[in-house]
Order: C-alpha cells, then sequence, then structure tokens
C-alpha cells in the first residue's frame, strides 16, 4: 500500500482496496474524538487552507472541524469573490496555490471547474484534497459513505447499492471508481438526459465495476440495501453561481424516497444523501429506521480527521 503522507487525495480511480480499509481503521481510532465532542493534539501544530470557489456547508465545515478536533488551526477562503482569485484580477489557479503553500500545511479546494484541483496540485508543494470539482469527483464524500455503509451494515461486500438521481454528478463518478475495489452491485436509476456518460461506463467497464441500469425504482427497491440519493434537479456545477429559475420544476415520482416507497424495501436497508436535498427525499423519511443521511453527515467529520491526519504523516 502506498504511504497516505504527503499525498495529493484528488480521485478514487486510482485507490487501492487496502487504501480504503485503511483509512477506515484510522477513522474508527479517531471516531471517539468526535463522539465526544473534545479536541486532541494530534495535529497541533499544523494548519489547514481551504479554497472554495463554490458554496458548501457540509465539505467546508467538516473539514475545518476535523481539523479543529485533531488541534489544527484553520484559514482560508469560501467565497473566491471576496479574494484577487474572484475579483478583477482573477489570479490565476497556479499563482493563487503558489501564496497559498505558505500558508499552511494542507489544502482542501472546491472549483467548479472540473480538474482544478489536480492543477493546484501540479504547482503546490503542500497535499491537495479535491473537495469536488465540477462535473469532476468528490472523494472526500465516497469515502464518508462507504465508511458509513461499513459501520451501519458491517461490511460493503456483497451489499447491492442503487444509486438514484444525476449520474453525471461528482458523487456518482466517485462512487462508480470506488465500487470497483469490492464485490458489489451498482444499479443505476437516472432520467434519461442524466444518464451517465457513455465514456464515463467505458472506465466502469475497464475497472470491472459490476453495475446494472434500470428504468424504475419499483423494479429494484425490494433488492436494494443501500439506497444512495442525489437531486435530479439541481444548479449547473459548471458554474460558480446559479440562481434558481422560477420554474425548476419537481422530481418525477420515480426518483423520489417516499414512505409508501420504503415500504417495499428490506427492513434492513438504508438510504444515504450527501444532502442539501430538494423534494426527492421527502422529511418524512427522516423518522423512518432506514435513514442514515445524519449519521453519514457526522461520519463526514471522522473521515476528514483521518484524511487530515493521514496525509500529514500523523501515523507514520
Amino acid at each position: 500500500m502506498r504511504s497516505f503522507t504527503g499525498r495529493d487525495i484528488l480521485s478514487l480511480k486510482d485507490f487501492e482496496r487496502s487504501e480504503f480499509f485503511h483509512l477506515f481503521e484510522i477513522a474508527d481510532r479517531l471516531e471517539p474524538i468526535a463522539r465526544e465532542r473534545r479536541n486532541t493534539d494530534l495535529l497541533a501544530h499544523k494548519t489547514l487552507v481551504t479554497a472554495f470557489y463554490q458554496p458548501s456547508t457540509r465539505t467546508r465545515l467538516a473539514h475545518e472541524a476535523a481539523m479543529h478536533r485533531l488541534g489544527g488551526h484553520v484559514t482560508g477562503f469560501s467565497d473566491a469573490k471576496m479574494t484577487r482569485a474572484g475579483d478583477f484580477y482573477q489570479e490565476s489557479i497556479k499563482d493563487t496555490v503558489h501564496m497559498l503553500e505558505y500558508y499552511g500545511d494542507v489544502l482542501v479546494m472546491r472549483h467548479f471547474e472540473q480538474g482544478a484541483p489536480h492543477e493546484a496540485a501540479k504547482w503546490c508543494s503542500i497535499p491537495v484534497i479535491n473537495a469536488g470539482d465540477g462535473w469532476g469527483e468528490h472523494p472526500t464524500q465516497i469515502l464518508t459513505d462507504l465508511y458509513t455503509v461499513l459501520k451501519e451494515k458491517g461490511t460493503i461486500d456483497g451489499l447491492t447499492f442503487v444509486a438514484i438521481g444525476d449520474h453525471r454528478m461528482r458523487t456518482m463518478h466517485s462512487l462508480g471508481y470506488a465500487l470497483s475495489q469490492f464485490d458489489v452491485e451498482m444499479v443505476i436509476l437516472a432520467p434519461e438526459e442524466m444518464s451517465p456518460l457513455p465514456e464515463f461506463l467505458a472506465e466502469l467497464d475497464e475497472k470491472g465495476t459490476n453495475y446494472r441500469v434500470v428504468d424504475h425504482i419499483d423494479d429494484v427497491i425490494a433488492e436494494a440495501d443501500v439506497i444512495y440519493m442525489e437531486p435530479v434537479i439541481q444548479p449547473d456545477y459548471t458554474l460558480s453561481v446559479q440562481e434558481r429559475p422560477d420554474d425548476y420544476g419537481l422530481t418525477p415520482a420515480n426518483y423520489k424516497i417516499t414512505p409508501e416507497v420504503m415500504k417495499r424495501a428490506k427492513g434492513d436497508s438504508i438510504i444515504l444523501h450527501s444532502l442539501p436535498r430538494m423534494d426527492e427525499l421527502l422529511p418524512e423519511v427522516d423518522q423512518l429506521k432506514h435513514a442514515r443521511y445524519w449519521q453519514e453527515a457526522y461520519n463526514g467529520v471522522v473521515m476528514r480527521m483521518a484524511l487530515l491526519s493521514s496525509v500529514l504523516g500523523a501515523w507514520e
């Protein structure tokens, strides 16, 4: 297994099975710190720099909370318009990260352009963590999600993942890559205009991901062990800011999870959603035994603790 010390976390395409379980083990060691709402001094002399060119609640704050739990420091920006990177000068990623690398020890970047964190990593002397890049990937979210599945189900292998929503999304891409390392089936359910691109499916074929495409939730709800949801109504990831139009519409019933739909599900199936949600996941579902998206959000802090401490060499 490759060392995590000093390593960029940009994609799950090249993650090995052993590396997933290594991070899960580190997360287990650190989880009591988050559960007991205390801080440690593991990264007391380290600083996290955040560079968020897109809005974020969970991803940015989970990284910041993780760094605080580990005793480290946080600096950075959450709105590029308030920096030289977003104002009149439109400073290049190269120039921006050449400066940011002097301000801390690890850089977490979210950007509306696919590949932007990869570009940053070319010029940055400190580890770069991809917190979501356009329609590209969202590796830390899927690491969180698989850790949640492992904690809730006791295994990842042998499960059926029903992935509902826009399959052009970065979370869906990272999920498909990650599941190639496990003995699972990925079931794809998406509107035609949001179906996986042929080149993405070709990558899944090359990586050996076991998947199939279905047309309706009724075809698979009884098989699902994990129901993984994303919206089918959402802003364009390639834009830095997009106002919601007045006629944005509602989610078709085929891509919604309701208490009525869950009556046909396995008793021990779980529902994950990276949030925020719209009407594809009704609030009434929150009360069902299947709902695990709040645990998923909690695990987001734990997994980021594992990632930050690993790339900063706390375990070597």
